[in-house]
């Protein structure tokens, strides 16, 4: 068991942080609204703290999960950032989905101060952190991803080591980009289908034991032919890891049409009421 705090109590780093706590481990929670992280210890136990550097010092493993590069730098380097709590030896693992750039400059700066750095953003949405079953892509050296593994397994199904500082958020774009290409071929299908007068729950059925199978058609399938979007994951969020996909396309020379256009769609999306709408959204553009 380790000593762990956990900055950033959304709606994924919460049930995160309580499966750590579930698991026995000594947690110490900090969040930008404090009635969030009085709420957590009320009802999971372990500490309190009020800034993320008072969270940071005395523990082996410091999580974060927070909203962007920005909030990321913020509650790192920025004043009271956990960056000046963190002891020698120790290991900061972010969950944040966000750049490859501010990856590799944490783990710069953690290198300086004597610790490690882990970029490991995750997959598997809300239900995915509820249920204790994400999957963790990272980024980082092979010594610290070791140490952190085993805790990371908390809340994990899978979390396995991809490459040097960065390697995990470049692994989450990909991710990303095969969700939203997903996404829109499925809402397609269904627009379709349904213009076409069949069953959609019976085609459904069958074609999702064949070639067309996808976790999107097996978990979102029924919702957007009902038109039901208030699952986790807000199209202002996929936006935004959508516009860090894009800008590191723009640094590597990658060529994302399907991406770009899918991004735009979902800009669409936005301008008809649905920035808080779940992702498979889509296909409400389709059918206005």
């Amino acid at each position: 068991m380790v000593k762990a705090a956990f900055l950033g109590l959304g709606v994924m780093g919460y049930p995160m942080a309580r499966h750590l706590k579930a698991k026995g481990h000594d947690v110490t929670v900090y969040n930008r609204t404090t009635a969030r992280a009085e709420k957590w210890v009320s009802e999971h136990g372990g500490r309190l703290a009020a800034t993320p550097l008072e969270a940071a010092r005395g523990q082996d493993i410091v999580f974060a999960c927070v909203g962007n590069d920005d909030d990321l730098r913020q509650v790192t380097l920025g004043d009271n950032g956990a960056f000046g709590g963190m002891g020698t030896g120790t290991v900061f693992v972010d969950h944040t989905t966000a750049s490859a750039t501010i990856a590799r400059e944490l783990s710069a700066a953690a290198r300086e101060r004597g610790f490690a750095f882990l970029d490991a953003p995750v997959s598997g949405g809300q239900a995915g952190a509820e249920n204790g079953q994400l999957t963790v892509m990272v980024g980082g050296e092979q010594g610290p991803f070791e140490a952190a593994q085993p805790v990371i397994m908390a809340f994990a199904r899978a979390c396995r080591l991809l490459g040097p500082a960065g390697s995990g958020q470049l692994a989450k774009m990909m991710n990303q980009i095969c969700i939203a290409g997903v996404v829109q071929g499925l809402a397609e299908a269904i627009h379709f289908g349904k213009r076409s007068g069949l069953d959609i729950e019976a085609v459904i059925e069958v074609i999702s034991k064949g070639a067309a199978q996808s976790w999107q058609m097996e978990n979102r399938s029924r919702t957007m032919n009902a038109g039901t979007f208030d699952f986790g994951f807000a199209v202002d969020w996929m936006r935004k890891d959508l516009g860090i996909v894009l800008d590191e396309a723009r640094q590597n020379g990658a060529h994302l049409p399907l991406t770009a256009l899918v991004d735009q769609f979902y800009s669409d999306v936005q301008s008809m009421g649905g920035r808080r709408w779940d992702t498979s959204s889509l296909i409400a553009r389709l059918e206005r």
